[in-house]
């Protein structure tokens, strides 16, 4: 009997054993791999720019400036449109909405790296990473959406201005700002949750500074097919359509400027859209430019730069761009700054 039961304790071990090492072979907190109630807990490593720790004070240093740039220049425009009653058109609710969304989107990602430089550490939380992969959605998927509605815009002013205010009323643009949410919402949401569905391995390392979606799907070791789907599918749908709409606006837009006798007439068109075209030219040429990046390279540096390029610096420049090129925004600014006893 007591051969038996010693049999039986060596017949547990193994099992004990054989199950310690079946969990560390996947490491992934929501992978649906569960033993005595308890789940292994992962953590992803955020690669950055640099691994030299004489750059990370650099890098600190510029990374926290470039942010408090961004976020104040768009507070100054969303503050001088608010307080101007000229600017009270759609052109400018949706401009105060787009500045708000890209205040959004740096913070969604550079403050976790600011920390990670502080704290000398490149690790975030599996649930840290994937709240991180759906907001970076969320507010990108927003500011896509925007730049669409704010092509829209122009078209009208530009192709019909007898009926610009009927056309864009209130109530118009802000369904178009509510259905921009929505979408893009939903959009993170279904990301997030089919990356849930995931399981990782021990290799857990992201070659950005922040947790981007095409890279953590790479990650995972279990099968990624729906996934990559998803992406190709909802990319193509939701970036495609308001890509073409944009096209399609300012091709209207050109063949009216053309048409307009004097030179004065089409300089003012002209400046009208040139600042929202050039933040258009900047928000698809970078994201293109990491697409490329991440298809046709393998080096890791190469992309995270591309990455920054796309995520950090169109939110330092836009501000720049529709204050230098908007005459309209530069008097508004003007004004804010002489009366504002804060500044």
């Amino acid at each position: 009997m007591f051969t038996s039961i010693l049999g039986t304790v060596v017949v547990l071990k193994q099992m004990s054993l054989k199950d310690r090492l079946e969990r560390k072979k996947y490491m992934g907190v929501w992978s649906n791999r569960k033993s005595e109630n308890q789940t292994v807990a992962v953590e992803f490593l955020l690669l950055g720019l640099s691994d030299d720790p004489e750059l990370q004070p650099i890098l600190f240093g510029l990374f926290l400036s470039t942010y408090l740039v961004t976020v104040l220049g768009y507070l100054l425009i969303i503050l001088a449109i608010c307080s101007n009653s000229h600017l009270r058109t759609s052109m400018y609710f949706f401009l105060s909405n787009l500045s708000f969304t890209d205040i959004c989107f740096s913070t969604s990602t550079v403050p976790r790296m600011l920390v990670n430089i502080q704290r000398q550490s490149k690790t975030i939380s599996y649930s840290g990473c994937l709240t991180q992969v759906c907001f970076v959605l969320v507010f990108a998927g927003v500011e896509n959406f925007l730049l669409a509605a704010m092509a829209y815009d122009g078209y009208v002013a530009i192709c019909h201005p007898l009926r610009y205010s009927v056309i864009m009323n209130p109530r118009l643009c802000f369904l178009l700002i509510l259905l921009s949410l929505i979408i893009s919402i939903v959009d993170g949401l279904l990301h997030s949750l089919m990356v849930l569905g995931l399981s990782f391995c021990t290799e857990l390392e992201v070659p950005h500074f922040f947790c981007e979606l095409d890279q953590v799907i790479k990650l995972a070791c279990s099968d990624t097919l729906l996934n990559n789907i998803l992406v190709y599918v909802l990319t193509s749908m939701l970036g495609g359509v308001t890509l073409l709409g944009i096209i399609y606006s300012y091709i209207k837009i050109v063949s009216s400027i053309l048409r307009i006798s004097s030179s004065g007439g089409k300089h003012k068109a002209f400046s009208t859209c040139g600042s929202h075209l050039s933040v258009v030219s900047l928000f698809y040429g970078t994201a293109f430019g990491v697409y490329i990046s991440s298809a046709f390279t393998d080096s890791t540096r190469k992309t995270a730069i591309a990455s920054l390029m796309y995520s950090v610096v169109p939110q330092m420049l836009n501000p720049f761009i529709y204050s230098l090129r908007n005459r309209d925004m530069k008097e508004a600014l003007r004004k804010l700054i002489r009366t504002s006893p804060f500044l």
